[in-house]
Order: C-alpha cells, then sequence, then structure tokens
C-alpha cells in the first residue's frame, strides 16, 4: 500500500498538516488557527497547550481527508518563539513568547550598551535583538513557575516533539537553534558565553540534532500515528528547500504574518548590511548555511489595516480597494508597528503614515499599506545582494499575500527582477517532508526537491526604471523619519540618497 509522509507545518497564525506521497505531491491537508495574545503593548504570546491541540486538530483533519500508512513524520515550525515547561509534569510553565514580542527590547539595549554585540554577531550570525529568543529565555527562566532542575526550555518544534514522544525526547533542530541567539554557528553548539550573557540556563536547553536525525518515535499522542519523526526544520528554512533551492544564486520571500527572505551561501560569512547569517539546514552530513532578512509586519498589518478603514478586518476587500487607485498619492505606510526588523533593526520604531494630503482617500491609504509589504522586501533583497557572492537573479514568492497577481506585480516592478510565484500554498510542508522523506528512505535524497513539478506564475517589471528609483526613493525617506523619531534612531540610520 501507497505510503506518505506527514507534514506538520506549526505557523504564528495557523497549524497546517500534510500528507505527501512518494512523488512528492500533497494529497491531503488540514488546518486549525491559533490564537494570538497582546496583553501589552509590544507583548505578543501564545498559549502552549492550544499551540499543541492545533497540531492535534490539523493532523486529524488531514488524515480523515486521506487515511493512509505513514512512513514518517516531518516538522516545520514558527522560529524563535520560545517556551518553557516542567519536566515532571510536562505542563508549561509560562506563555509561549512569540518572535514578534518585543518585551525584551530593554534588555537587548542593556547587551548592546555592554559592547557584546560584536562577539554576538561573530558567533550567531545575528543582531541582539527583541525578535530573536535569548531575551525571551532569560525573561522565561525568571518567571518560569517550577523548580530549576525541572525546567527545560525550547523552540517550537522542541515543544512539539517533547508531547510527540511523551517526554522522552527533549530535543531541536540546527535550523531553529541557530535562531535563538544561543547556538554557536560556527562550531555547532550551545555557547556557555552566550547563555551566561543572555543569563539563560544552559541544562534547560534541548540537544542539538541535525535536521534528518533519529528525533524519537511518536507515542501515544492520537491523532499522531506512531511513526518516526525524521526531519525538524524552521519554516522559513523548510520553504527555501520546498522551492528546489539547493544552490546559491536565487532568494525566496516567505510571505506571512511578517517575511522571511533567504538565499544560500556557499559558506559562513559574517552578517552586514542588515542582514543575518543563519543554519540553512543539516542535511545528509553537510550543514548549509544562508542569508536572511526578516520583517517583522507584512500580511499581519493587512486585517489591521482593514479594521481601521471600516472594512471589517477583511484582508481581501483591502486588497480589493488598494487596486482602484492608479497610485498612493503619494501616501506610504511604514507598519513598524513591533518596531522595525531588517535591515533596519530598530526595536523601538513606530508606525507611520505620511503624505496625506486633502486629496487622500480610503482607496490610497489601503495601496500604500499593500505596496508597505513589496518596499520591504525590496530592502531587504539589495541589502542581501550586496553581501551575496553571485547575483540574485530573481525572488521566488509563497505564503498567502503571494496569490495575489496584483501584489506580486507590484514587487516585480520595485524589484526590476521576476517575480516567479509558485502556486505551493505549502512550501515549508513539502521542504520538511523531502528531509522527512528522504531520511525514512521513502525516496532517494533531498535533492528530489530540485526536481518535484511545481506549477508557478512569473511577473516580470513592467515599471519605468526612472519611475521605480522615484518611489524607492520617496519610501526610504518615509522610513527614515520613522527612525529618525524614536529616540536611539539617529546614530543608526543612514538618510535617503536620491
Amino acid at each position: 500500500m501507497e505510503s506518505a509522509i506527514l507534514a506538520l507545518d506549526q505557523g504564528t497564525t495557523n497549524t497546517k498538516a500534510a500528507l505527501i506521497n512518494a512523488q512528492g505531491r500533497v494529497v491531503a491537508r488540514g488546518q486549525a488557527p491559533v490564537p494570538i495574545y497582546y496583553p501589552k503593548p509590544g507583548w505578543v504570546e501564545q498559549n502552549p497547550e492550544e499551540l499543541w491541540q492545533s497540531a492535534r486538530t490539523a493532523v486529524a483533519a488531514c488524515l480523515q481527508e486521506r487515511p493512509m500508512p505513514v512512513s514518517a513524520i516531518g516538522i516545520s515550525n514558527q522560529r524563535e518563539s520560545f517556551l518553557a515547561w516542567s519536566a515532571h509534569d510536562g505542563r508549561a510553565v509560562a506563555p509561549c513568547i512569540t518572535w514578534q514580542c518585543r518585551r525584551s527590547a530593554d534588555f537587548c539595549a542593556q547587551i548592546r550598551g555592554t559592547g557584546a554585540e560584536p562577539m554576538v554577531r561573530a558567533k550567531t550570525g545575528l543582531p541582539v535583538d527583541p525578535l530573536f529568543s535569548a531575551g525571551k529565555a532569560r525573561w522565561l527562566s525568571e518567571r518560569a513557575s517550577c523548580a530549576p532542575a525541572d525546567l527545560r526550555m525550547g523552540t517550537v518544534d522542541s515543544w512539539l516533539l517533547w508531547k510527540l514522544t511523551g517526554g522522552r525526547v527533549h530535543a531541536c533542530d540546527e535550523s531553529n537553534a541557530s535562531r535563538t541567539q544561543l547556538f554557536n554557528i560556527r562550531e555547532g553548539r550551545w555557547d556557555e558565553e552566550l547563555c551566561a550573557l543572555f543569563h539563560v540556563p544552559r541544562a534547560a536547553l534541548p540537544h542539538v540534532l541535525p535536521s534528518d536525525a533519529e528525533f524519537g518515535t511518536v507515542s501515544n499522542a492520537p491523532p499522531f500515528p506512531d511513526a518516526p519523526v525524521r526531519a525538524m526544520m524552521g519554516d522559513s528554512h523548510a520553504a527555501l528547500l520546498g522551492h528546489g533551492i539547493t544552490a546559491p544564486g536565487a532568494a525566496k520571500a516567505t510571505y506571512g504574518t511578517g517575511s522571511s527572505l533567504m538565499a544560500l551561501l556557499p559558506e559562513f560569512r559574517p552578517p552586514e548590511s542588515g542582514m543575518t547569517t543563519t543554519i540553512a539546514w543539516h542535511l545528509g552530513g553537510q550543514r548549509a548555511h544562508a542569508l536572511e532578512g526578516n520583517i517583522s509586519v507584512c500580511a499581519s498589518a493587512l486585517p489591521w489595516a482593514a479594521q481601521w478603514l471600516g472594512l471589517n478586518g477583511d484582508p481581501a476587500r483591502l486588497a480589493a480597494l488598494a487596486q482602484t487607485a492608479e497610485d498612493s498619492a503619494g501616501v506610504f505606510f511604514i507598519p513598524a508597528l513591533v518596531g522595525l526588523g531588517a535591515p533596519h533593526w530598530n526595536a523601538g520604531a513606530r508606525g507611520l503614515i505620511c503624505g496625506l494630503s486633502f486629496n487622500t482617500g480610503p482607496e490610497h491609504l489601503a495601496r500604500a499599506v499593500m505596496e508597505s509589504i513589496a518596499f520591504q522586501v525590496c530592502d531587504v533583497f539589495e541589502a542581501m545582494e550586496k553581501m551575496s557572492p553571485v547575483p540574485l537573479e530573481a525572488l521566488y514568492a509563497d505564503g498567502g499575500p503571494s496569490n495575489n497577481k496584483w501584489l506580486m506585480q507590484l514587487q516585480a516592478n520595485f524589484l526590476g527582477l521576476p517575480v516567479r510565484s509558485r502556486k505551493m500554498p505549502d512550501a515549508s510542508a513539502l521542504g520538511v517532508a523531502v528531509a522527512a522523506g528522504a531520511a525514512a528512505g521513502l525516496w532517494r535524497d533531498q535533492g528530489l526537491s530540485a526536481t518535484l513539478p511545481r506549477e508557478s506564475t512569473e511577473f516580470v517589471p513592467a515599471m519605468p526604471p526612472r519611475r521605480r528609483e522615484e518611489l524607492l526613493c520617496a519610501w526610504r525617506e518615509a522610513v527614515a523619519r520613522t527612525l529618525f523619531s524614536t529616540e536611539a534612531a539617529p546614530s543608526t540610520v543612514t538618510p535617503a540618497v536620491c
């Protein structure tokens, strides 16, 4: 009987499950929402038990749609989010602090004030910023309601693995560990100096394994089948593999709650130009590194803007309204609702709307919000190009907003390069399934990822270069206003030069 890989993709707002057969095709899907909570301005958290329940609900729906034997399980997950639980009873002892949360901003500022950031960058490839897990881990370790000896902490993949194996395995993979700011990506280990700097107990952290390790076998965790977990990867890393990008020369953008741009490197390089360096994956005994730029607010701005424009929080209505305007009439929206990520890395920045006049209508505001997605991707792509050892010839797109043809054409216009939107809502699931299937022997190796058939739509630039430069210059002037409005920003901002 035909068997499949069960891929679980635990995202920020939804958990998805997919069954992927030996030909690399998705034959069944399931999905469940995940609530998000905002207890204070800048604080973003989730309930660990609700994360786990969403995984069970998504898998149940998937297996009900197409019951079939499962050879192995692969897990991709939202990254940088961090959890704490008790080894004694497996109970979560604090909320899951998500990647968007900025509660550790003051502590990160203190770390930067000590002059330690160059050391942190050299070891982790990451700037000191609340996005990453280290500051969250410190907050959790100081407030977790259990004895220190019982404390277990980790990224979302480690929490799911703990639940799946009945508490027998406390482990994560290298791609997720590389986003914590506690993991030395040059040496492939938790770093004692970093743990001490961020006040994180090393003993509470998971074992770090290759992305295609034998992570353990599911035990008494219905509706999950009792199958081995053979791959775990951060969702953006898995999406890169899902696109079939296995060598330098192309970049992918995952448009989601936030957005991640990633391109492979031939070897580790210290980050520059607002970029980060990360471990893409460790597969088949080989560790691959990648450039990455993280945008804090992408699609999450759409329902928010749709709400205050009287569109009942419906992103589709916002997009439709935006398309009624020929341009934004000089209006720009900077979505620094939880600070700005790459290439600026300013946690104190806050949102801005500028260029308003009596001529401004709701359609111009809607268009400015939609355009902010494409403009931010341009900023990160340009910074990535400066550091890439080979030219980046195209951008591959996935995630919900990539299904909007009008937005993808805007993206191509602003980039001045082709954008290839793949008709694959399961990029992360497909990537981790390829890794799990190779590890389980369902197919030869993860090289299958580069040969899988994929439908895509290519968008080519259709905007005069001079107009493109005018718009990008005006956008960057608006970003500079946002950055200069924050107390600590002036020393870190390079004004736009037009």
